[in-house]
């Protein structure tokens, strides 16, 4: 492979390894948040209890996605000169505000609010934590910003003597509605990822472990009813963002339903595998009318196939191939979307249970609640591939190809090198991770919090 091929791939593999925590740091800082808020007002220890235990694990999730986030903005500078040097006026100041104001305001109040247990009111020491969560979300919406430009270039102007985009309107970039569609699918989702991690928890604890029932009873409860809120408002903002994309990516959603060609009222594909080669689909099982449902809320309308749109590139943007990969785009987005409508009724079933306080659960039930850890997570990072790969060829949105973005003064073997060597370190972090993970929720309740519980509950009767 040429230094093109290897650096997609490397670029590819961090950034997926990152996104795994991105999504559940979102939602486990607000879980928190909450969590935290409620034993406040109410002086209920075992909510303190449930904080302290989330808080351990959103801790040790915040400390992995840090430490595979610092590679990411090295990246455009080294393998991505180029793409730099283009996108670097705009790319840059979002970058900036997200380093400079939310990581530094999340990473100061998180400090506070690891240290400040019992050393600062609860209410001061409750407002550290939304701070922190606060935080966390500003950051994602300020790299969403900068990765919204690459989707749908907004508020700049091309320096054709630099042959470089140069930001013009700010207040565009930062109101790109692209960024508004994007930035609450990824939030939802968050939420979505940490409820099912404070279900499959707290269920082996009220099956398996048996230890705290009334603090696992109420996180799972909690966990289901957040879950259910959070997937719900995905599906919801991922409707209207597929209309979106629809409008300003329509190449992405040909290539997500492996649409080859024009149709109104167009099918939804229930199951295709493409022949790209042919510009055809071997297996193709479509429901009339459903793709234009979609798209305009009735069962008409016009959607564009993927040869009319690459004839229409070829005549805008010169001779090219103008088709992401097929086979991939499609089957991530459906690996995503059918994710999401299992997690949706595994959520509405866990908390109609839980309200029931019937926490009886089938064996099999059991161990998809264990495994459904991994849903969202796999959910996000195939929802994050089909953005990406369905936006190819493109590195900025009709602006500028990946293959002019790379860096050319860097050798394939040399990237081979750093892909290799961040590979096996971020397998390594993800394993530490894992384990620390594992630890810390089977280990339950800390012994002085049980403690305390104790006490409380003794000095009340």
């Amino acid at each position: 492979m040429d230094a093109l091929a290897v650096a997609r791939w490397q670029f590819a593999i961090v950034t997926v390894y990152h996104f795994f925590f991105v999504p559940i740091t979102l939602g486990l800082s607000l879980a928190v948040a909450i969590i935290e808020t409620k034993y406040v007002t109410s002086g209920e220890v075992k909510y303190k209890q449930m904080a302290k235990f989330w808080g351990k694990l959103f801790l040790i999730n915040f400390a992995i996605g840090v430490a595979t986030g610092i590679v990411q903005e090295f990246q455009f500078g080294m393998n991505w000169s180029q793409y730099s040097r283009f996108m670097g006026d705009i790319f840059g100041a979002p970058l900036a505000i997200e380093a400079l104001l939310a990581f530094y305001m999340e990473s100061t109040f998180i400090g506070i609010w690891i240290f400040g247990w019992d050393k600062i009111s609860p209410k001061l020491h409750a407002t550290t934590i939304w701070l922190t969560a606060i935080g966390s979300n500003l950051s994602a919406i300020w790299i969403l910003a900068a990765n919204s430009f690459m989707q749908h270039p907004v508020g700049y102007t091309l320096n054709q003597q630099a042959h470089r985009a140069e930001m013009t309107n700010f207040f565009a970039v930062i109101g790109n509605a692209h960024l508004w569609h994007q930035f609450p699918h990824v939030f939802f989702a968050g939420m979505t990822g940490a409820g099912f991690i404070l279900m499959g928890v707290s269920l082996y604890h009220i099956v398996k472990s048996k230890k705290n029932p009334d603090v696992f009873k109420t996180s799972f409860k909690f966990g289901a009813g957040y879950a259910l809120i959070g997937i719900v408002l995905v599906i919801v903002v991922g409707h209207f963002q597929a209309q979106a994309m629809t409008e300003m990516q329509p190449m992405k959603m040909a290539a997500g339903e492996a649409l080859w060609n024009d149709e109104n009222p167009a099918a939804l594909s229930l199951f295709s595998i493409a022949n790209e080669d042919e510009q055809m689909n071997s297996v193709d099982v479509r429901l009339p009318n459903l793709l234009s449902l979609l798209v305009y809320d009735r069962f008409e309308g016009p959607v564009r196939g993927i040869k009319s749109l690459q004839k229409e590139y070829e005549q805008k943007y010169g001779p090219g191939d103008y088709v992401p990969p097929v086979n991939a785009s499609y089957w991530n987005f459906r690996i995503m979307v059918g994710l999401g409508f299992l997690m949706f009724f595994m959520a509405l079933y866990a908390y109609i249970k839980a309200t029931k306080n019937n926490y009886n659960f089938s064996p099999w039930v059991y161990k998809l609640f264990i495994w459904g850890i991994f849903f969202p997570i796999i959910a996000s990072s195939t929802g994050w591939i089909f953005t990406e790969i369905g936006r190819q060829p493109w590195t900025v949105y009709g602006l500028f190809k990946t293959a002019q973005s790379v860096s050319n003064t860097v050798s394939a073997g040399e990237v081979w090198f750093s892909l290799i060597s961040y590979t096996i370190v971020y397998a390594t972090l993800i394993v530490v991770m894992i384990k620390l993970f594992k630890k810390y929720a089977t280990q339950g309740i800390d012994n002085e919090d049980a403690v305390e519980s104790t006490n409380t509950n003794l000095s009340e009767a």
